[in-house]
Parts: structure tokens; C-alpha cells; sequence
């Protein structure tokens, strides 16, 4: 998911404290919720489920990570994808068709015993469906926390809202963030904490990337960092085989991109999705509004319908001060 920039943003990933963060968040939900389906799993793959067999990976990320955000200052705005544009139909394929390999390899090493190739496959099979959205957005509504639906990228929209002045930051995983202009990504925010990567364990810690730093240390604007990724690969295009994001930053640099896609490319309607970079569609009339967590509620939905165990849920909001007669979410920052 997202371009593949690694290799030429090494220098602008900056480590920072969670209390750096503090303030509002335009949070790319389906980015945050596809990491909670893929990492909340049993040691063999298994996600949390209730006792009728629905998925529940996505309501503990959600729950709990926001209660750590709150604790820590930090007040999210779940953004939410719309309509994905015809130019993203190709890549929506191919990922369906990867999912659907990986939940057949995930099922072989289940049945050989391998669990490591299991949980690996297990989390490349992940999938949000309309079931999955619906509760998440619904736990949402419970824990008073605003959510925007966009038109179409959701990204596009959290990029928006940062450029607007109504968020500070982008929290996504996803670099595609920085191809909408959103000036400030946050990444780690939602897979933070101890992981397991090949066998030993990491600490995944919040880093922040800007993009003006990015755009003046490599001597290109916007408009080039997008002819980049188109080179590379975007959700909209497969980019040229063989050339990753060094080479394709050199050709860019060089004044070399449009021949390149006329040679390698010529199908590539480069300027099209340019355009949808730059101009995409975004929700401009939206509210933004806190409020009071329904602590009953959330017992209800997570406990009762749920099978979530009383104790942890009534832990996670008493961390966040939730409490019969407690002041709105709005007084906490």
C-alpha cells in the first residue's frame, strides 16, 4: 500500500516524543484500521473474534488506541475513504488477488503446522469490509471522537484538513500523504510499541516527516516528487519495472521524466494523475466536533454484543477519565 519512497526519505524521518504530538490529528482510518486487523492476531494468524465468529481485531485497536492518544494529548479526526477514482481499479484488483493468495498460504501453513509462515500470511490476507466499517465507525460515534467521510482518498481528505489549519498532522503509514500535500506526516502513531519482526522483537517509535524539508533537500517541488512516484509506482499507475526511487529521483532531477514514460511508459496518463494529486476531490463542509464518551454505551457494544472482557474495556476508559458526569473531550486539551 502506497509508494514506495523508502530510499529517498531516510534523511527526513525524525524520531519525536508522543508529547511533541500533542493536538489534533487527522487520522487516515482505513490505513489505521487495516493495521489493527493485521497485527492483532494469534500467534498462528487467528484474528480476535467473538464467540459467533466476527472479527474484532479492528474494535481493540481502535478502543485502545485511543485511549493511549488521549492519555497523551493527542485528539484524532478519523478520516474515512470514499469512492476510490477509476485510475485506483487496477490496483484494487491486484491487492484482492494478493489477499486471496496469502488466505490460501495461510491456511497450508496452518495445516502443516507452521505458525510463523502462518501469522505473516495470515496478516497479508487482511480486508476491510463493510461489516468491519460499519463498527468501527460506531465505536467511534461511542468514544465522541469526529468522523469525516471523503468523497474519495481519504488521504487526500487528512491532507486537507492539515493544509486548511483544522489538524496539525497526518497520522497514515502510507507516504502517499506527502503526494496530497499534507505538509506534516505523523507515522507509527498506530502500530507504536514492542513487534515481533522476523522472529525478534523491535520498538516501532513515532517519527515525523515534513514536507518542505523533504522538497528542499532534494531540490524538487511538489509537482516533481509526484513525477517520481509516478515513475516508481503509484495506487494509479504500475510505474516503470526496474526503477525504484533513487533512479527515478535522478531522472526527475535530470529533466529526463517525460522521456522516460514516453520510452518506457507511453500508456501511463501521467498528466491525469498529476492532476488528481494535486487537485483531488475533498469534503469542505464538515464540523468538527468532541464529545463526552458514552461509557455505558461502549460497555454495551464491546461487552455485551462484542464478548470483550468487562475488566479491560472499564480499564481502557478509566485511563481515559470517563466517569459519570465527566467534563467533554474538548476540556482535555
Amino acid at each position: 500500500m502506497g509508494v514506495a519512497f523508502r530510499d529517498i526519505l531516510g534523511d527526513y524521518k525524525e524520531p519525536v516524543s508522543w508529547e511533541s504530538l500533542a493536538g489534533t490529528a487527522a487520522l487516515d482510518a482505513h490505513n489505521a484500521i487495516y493495521q489493527f486487523l493485521s497485527i492483532i492476531r494469534q500467534p498462528d494468524g487467528t484474528p480476535l473474534m467473538d464467540q459467533e465468529g466476527r472479527v474484532t481485531s479492528h474494535l481493540s485497536g481502535i478502543l485502545f488506541r485511543s485511549a493511549s492518544f488521549i492519555e497523551k494529548g493527542i485528539r484524532t479526526v478519523w478520516v474515512f475513504d470514499g469512492t476510490p477514482p477509476d485510475l485506483k481499479q487496477e490496483t484494487i484488483r491486484e491487492r484482492r488477488t494478493v489477499r486471496e493468495q496469502a488466505s490460501e498460504k495461510w491456511q497450508e501453513a496452518l495445516a502443516r503446522g507452521d505458525k510463523e509462515a502462518a501469522y505473516k500470511h495470515a496478516r497479508s490476507s487482511s480486508r476491510i469490509d463493510d461489516e468491519v466499517l460499519r463498527t468501527s465507525r460506531e465505536l467511534l460515534d461511542l468514544l465522541g471522537l469526529p468522523c469525516i467521510q471523503a468523497p474519495s482518498e481519504g488521504e487526500a481528505q487528512a491532507a486537507y484538513l492539515v493544509q486548511r489549519g483544522d489538524c496539525r498532522y497526518v497520522v497514515s503509514q502510507d507516504y502517499d500523504t506527502l503526494l496530497f500535500g499534507a505538509p506534516f506526516l505523523a507515522r507509527n502513531l498506530t502500530v507504536s510499541g514492542k513487534r515481533k519482526i522476523r522472529g525478534r522483537s523491535i520498538s516501532v517509535l513515532p517519527e515525523r516527516i515534513m514536507l518542505p524539508a523533504v522538497l528542499k533537500g532534494l531540490s524538487i517541488t511538489r509537482e516533481d516528487l509526484i513525477k517520481v512516484a509516478i515513475l516508481v509506482g503509484t495506487d494509479f499507475n504500475s510505474g516503470i519495472r526496474g526503477v525504484g526511487a533513487k533512479t527515478a529521483l535522478r531522472i526527475v532531477q535530470n529533466g529526463g521524466f517525460e522521456q522516460a514514460i514516453m520510452e518506457k511508459s507511453p500508456d501511463t496518463d501521467w498528466e491525469t494523475i498529476a492532476d488528481f494529486f494535486l487537485h483531488p476531490p475533498v469534503n469542505e463542509n464538515y464540523l468538527l466536533e468532541w464529545k463526552n464518551p458514552d461509557r455505558e454505551g461502549i460497555l454495551t457494544m464491546l461487552c455485551d454484543r462484542f464478548d470483550f472482557s468487562p475488566d479491560r474495556i472499564q480499564r481502557a476508559l478509566d485511563g481515559m477519565n470517563v466517569k459519570t458526569g465527566q467534563k467533554t473531550l474538548d476540556s482535555w486539551f
